[in-house]
C-alpha cells in the first residue's frame, strides 16, 4: 500500500509533465549516459527543469518518502539494487535528516519517471559507482524536507508555532503537545514544498556512517526475496529463445513438429534477435517444458553472411596491431619523449593479454512483458530504465507514456543489465509481439539460462597491451609507451557522439594516465570483431591496472626499491592514494613480519570511479594455482554511508578478481562459437579458494565517492606481484600462467 501510494505521487508529477519532456526524460536521456565519469558537465546539466529548488521531479519528497499511520517509512530508491545495498544507503542518508526511527524503515524501487532519474546525469541509471556519490545531497534534501513539511502540518494540527517545534523519532512535538509522522504525513504532503531546508551537522549523524545490515537481509538469507527472474503474474506464460550460434546470424529452416508435442508448450515463433539476428521462440506453461520444446527443435542456421571471430586468430591479428601506435589518448600529466625511453640504460618490453569474459552473475536474465493493445508493463532488473523505454516503445508501437517498467531487485548484474541497446527487453518486446500476433496474447517471462547468455550474450572485451619502459638505476622511469589492442564498448551505441573522442572510446583507457606522476603516452587500436562487447565490472580498469601495477613492481624490484616505498614516492602528490596504501600496509604487517617460507607479499593500488583501493596479500602456489593466506585492503571513498556495504562490496570485488586469474575462466571462440557454457567449463573462485579480505576504511569527511566497482582492478595485479615473487615468471596474462 505504502508503495502504491508513492509510485501514485510519482505518476501525478508525470501527468504535469507535457509528453515532449517526459519522452526527453525516458528516450532522449539516453545521450546523457556517463557509466564512468567521462561525462562533461554540459551532459550532465541537460534536460535540468528550469523550476526553483525543490520543484524539481528529483527533488519532489511524496515520490520518495511515504510514511503509514503506524510510523512505517518507505523510501524509494531511485536506482536498481543487484547486491551493493544502495537501497539500504540511500534510505540511511534520507532517515538520517528526516528523523525516523531506523528499525521503522522500508524500501523500494522507483521506475523510469523522471523522478527517478540520476540528479547529476539527467538520466536513469545504475552503474559507473554513482548512486551514493551523486545522490547522497538529493537524498539528505529530500528528508529534510519531508521534515520540513512534516513540521509545517504539525504546526497547524497541534496550533504551536514550527520554531517551538522538534521531529525526532518519528515524532513532532512540542508545547507539551506530540503527534506521530504517520498520522500528519497526507496533510504534510499538501503543504508547500520548501525550497532551502537547513541539512544537520555531520557530528550530529546517529545513522550515517554506522554499520547497518540490508534492509533486505532477511528475505535474501530466507530466500525470500523475489527477483525479477520470479515475477508471476495471472495467465503468464514462459518463454525461450533458441539463439544463433554465431552473433547475428538467422535460420534457414526450423521443424517444429517435435517440439509442439511437448505437453505444455504452446507456440513455437520466429523472433527477431538483437544484431540482426533472427531466432525462435519457444512459449509454454512454465520453463521446463520451454526449454524441452527448444531441446526437441530441429534448426538449420545460415552463418553465411556473418563475421566468424576466432580467438587465436585474434590474438595474432592485436599482437600484430600492438606494435604500432594507435590513434593518441589526449590528456594525462606527463608526455613520454620516446627518444628517452630508447636511451634509458635500464628497459622493460611487455604484452599482455586479457581473455573475453562473461558477466555471469547468479541471477540469469529474466524479463516479463504483459503487453496490451494501448500500453505495456514491464518487469524486469534494469540498470537504465528511461533508455529502456525508448527502446521499448521503439519495438512495440506503445507511446513511451502508456510504458511502465516496474524495477525489480536483481541477483547481481556488474553491467549486463545496461545495454545500450536495451537488447534482451527488446528481445522479450519482440516475443510478445509474435505471441500477439499469433492470437495467443498473454503476459509472458522470457527466461535466459546461464548457458544461454554464456553463449550469447555481451562479454568484457579481449584486449592486449604492449607497453615499453625505459628507468634508470634508481627507478626514475624516462618514458612508457603504451598500445592497447580492444573493441570499443561504445562504438555505434547512442553515447559514441560525447564518449568516443577523436576516433578514442573512453573506457578503454581509464585509469592508464592516473594517479602516478611518470611520463606516459597511451594510443589505442579499435578492430571491428563480431563479437558484442559491454562494460564489465569497473570496466577498462579491469585490465589498465593490471598493466600499470605488474610493471610498477618490476621497475620496483629491478631498482632494487621496496615496491610500498617506490609506490609511495611516485605518488607524493596524492595523498588518497598514499593513505589507503599505508592503512593496507600497516593492517597486513608488511614489513614488520617475516612469511612462511613459500609464502610472498604482493601490493597494488588504483584509482577508479573516484575511490582508491589498495592491496597486500601474501600468497602461495600449489597444483597450479594461487593459494592466498591473508588479504587486507585500504580504502579511501571519502565519507562512508554504511561501513558494512563498503566492507561487503570491496569482498566481493576481491573474490570476482580472483575468478579472473583462475585457470580456466576466460571466454574463447572458435569459427564464431563460443566455447563455454557454464560454470563447469568457465569456472569461477569457489568457496575453497576465497580468502578472509580485511577491510580497512580511511576516515574521511568529504563527500562520499562510489563503492561497487573500485575493490576489483588492484586484486589481480597484487596477487601477480605475489605470484611472480613465488614462481619467479612475470605475470603478464589473466588468467595467471604459474604453472
Amino acid at each position: 500500500m505504502i508503495l502504491d501510494k508513492i509510485l501514485s505521487q510519482a505518476n501525478a508529477v508525470k501527468a504535469e509533465l507535457s509528453r515532449r519532456h517526459f519522452v526527453t526524460m525516458t528516450v532522449g536521456g539516453a545521450v546523457g549516459l556517463a557509466f564512468m565519469p567521462l561525462a562533461t558537465q554540459e551532459v550532465r546539466a541537460q534536460n535540468a527543469p528550469a523550476v526553483p529548488p525543490g520543484q524539481k521531479p528529483t527533488e519532489r519528497p511524496g515520490a520518495f518518502v511515504s510514511i503509514a499511520k503506524d510510523g512505517t517509512t518507505t523510501v524509494l530508491c531511485n536506482r536498481m539494487d543487484m547486491g551493493q545495498g544502495i537501497e539500504t544507503a540511500l534510505a540511511m542518508i534520507c532517515a538520517e535528516e528526516l528523523g525516523v526511527e531506523w528499525s521503522k524503515v522500508k524500501t523500494g524501487f522507483g521506475n523510469q519517471m523522471p523522478n527517478y532519474v540520476d540528479p547529476m546525469m539527467g538520466m536513469h541509471l545504475t552503474g559507473g559507482s554513482n548512486s551514493v556519490k551523486n545522490s547522497y545531497m538529493q537524498y539528505r534534501e529530500l528528508g529534510a524536507r519531508t521534515k520540513a513539511m512534516l513540521l509545517a502540518a504539525g504546526s497547524k494540527q497541534l496550533g504551536v508555532p514550527v520554531a517551538n517545534l522538534k521531529a525526532e523519532k518519528g515524532m513532532v512535538s512540542g508545547g507539551g503537545k506530540s503527534v506521530g509522522f504517520g498520522e500528519l504525513f497526507d496533510a504534510a504532503m499538501k503543504e508547500p514544498i520548501p525550497e532551502k531546508v537547513a541539512l544537520k551537522d555531520p557530528k550530529d549523524f546517529e545513522i550515517i556512517g554506522k554499520p547497518m545490515g540490508l534492509k533486505v537481509s532477511r528475505e535474501k538469507s530466507s530466500g525470500t526475496q523475489k527477483y525479477g527472474i520470479d515475477i508471476k503474474l495471472p495467465g503468464m506464460l514462459t518463454a525461450v529463445i533458441v539463439d544463433p550460434p554465431v552473433f547475428g546470424a538467422k535460420f534457414k529452416s526450423f521443424d517444429a513438429s517435435a517440439a509442439e508435442k511437448v505437453k505444455g508448450v504452446r507456440a513455437v515463433l520466429p523472433v527477431d534477435l538483437d544484431r540482426g539476428g533472427k531466432g525462435i521462440a519457444i512459449v509454454a506453461d512454465g520453463y521446463w517444458p520451454a526449454k524441452m520444446g527448444r531441446d526437441a527443435l530441429k534448426v538449420e542456421w545460415d552463418t553465411s553472411g556473418v563475421a566468424k571471430a576466432d580467438s587465436a586468430a585474434m590474438l595474432t591479428q592485436y599482437q600484430e596491431l600492438a606494435k604500432k601506435k594507435g590513434m593518441a589518448v589526449p590528456g594525462g600529466k606527463m608526455t613520454a619523449d620516446t627518444s628517452k625511453i630508447a636511451a634509458a640504460p635500464n628497459k622493460i618490453s611487455a604484452d599482455f593479454v586479457f581473455p573475453y569474459l562473461n558477466h555471469a552473475q547468479m541471477e540469469p536474465l529474466a524479463c516479463t512483458v504483459d503487453l496490451k493493445t494501448d500500453r505495456c508493463d514491464v518487469y524486469t532488473a534494469s540498470q537504465m530504465p528511461g533508455v529502456d523505454t525508448g527502446a521499448i516503445a521503439k519495438a512495440s508501437g506503445v507511446a513511451p507514456e502508456k510504458i511502465m517498467i516496474h524495477v525489480q531487485m536483481a541477483g547481481g548484474g556488474f553491467g549486463r543489465r545496461a545495454v545500450p541497446t536495451s537488447e534482451y527487453l527488446v528481445e522479450s518486446v519482440n516475443v510478445a509481439k509474435a505471441l500477439a500476433a499469433a492470437g495467443k496474447r498473454a503476459p509472458v517471462k522470457v527466461v535466459w539460462s546461464r548457458e544461454d547468455d554464456l553463449k550469447a550474450g555481451y562479454y568484457r572485451p579481449f584486449t592486449v597491451h604492449r607497453a615499453e619502459i625505459g628507468f634508470d638505476a634508481q627507478g626514475n622511469i624516462a618514458g612508457w609507451e603504451n598500445v592497447i589492442v580492444s573493441q570499443s564498448i561504445l562504438k555505434g551505441s547512442p553515447f559514441e557522439s560525447f564518449l568516443v573522442k577523436d576516433g578514442v572510446d573512453g573506457t578503454t583507457h581509464e585509469g592508464m594516465k592516473d594517479g602516478y606522476d611518470i611520463p606516459i603516452n597511451v594510443s589505442v587500436h579499435h578492430p571491428e570483431i563480431n563479437v558484442p562487447t559491454l562494460w564489465w565490472r569497473s570496466v577498462g580498469s579491469t585490465h589498465t591496472a593490471f598493466v600499470m601495477e605488474t610493471l610498477i613492481d618490476e621497475v620496483a624490484d629491478a631498482s632494487k626499491q621496496d615496491p610500498v616505498a617506490y609506490r609511495m614516492k611516485l605518488l607524493d602528490k596524492h595523498p588518497r592514494h598514499k593513505a589507503a596504501l599505508q592503512l593496507a600496509v600497516d593492517k597486513s604487517g608488511y614489513g614488520k613480519r617475516t612469511l612462511p617460507a613459500g609464502q610472498h607479499w604482493g601490493v597494488a593500488v588504483h584509482e577508479s570511479f573516484e575511490s582508491v583501493v589498495a592491496f597486500v596479500v601474501s600468497a602461495s602456489v600449489a597444483g597450479g594455482k594461487p593459494v592466498i593466506h591473508s588479504v587486507d585492503a585500504g580504502v579511501h571513498c571519502n565519507r562512508v554511508i554504511n561501513p558494512r556495504t563498503v566492507e561487503t562490496q570491496v569482498q566481493g570485488s576481491a573474490i570476482m578478481a580472483l575468478s579472473t586469474c583462475m585457470p580456466g575462466h576466460a571466454i574463447t571462440l572458435k569459427d564464431g562459437v563460443v566455447q563455454q557454457s557454464n560454470y563447469s567449463d568457465f569456472p569461477p573462485a569457489r568457496m575453497t579458494d576465497a580468502p578472509t579480505v580485511n577491510v580497512h576504511i580511511v576516515p574521511s569527511d568529504d563527500p562520499p565517492k562510489g563503492m561497487g566497482e573500485p575493490g576489483l582492478p588492484p586484486f589481480a595485479p597484487a596477487l601477480a606481484n605475489a605470484m611472480r615473487r613465488a614462481t619467479g615468471k612475470v605475470q603478464r596474462e589473466l588468467p595467471l600462467k604459474l604453472a
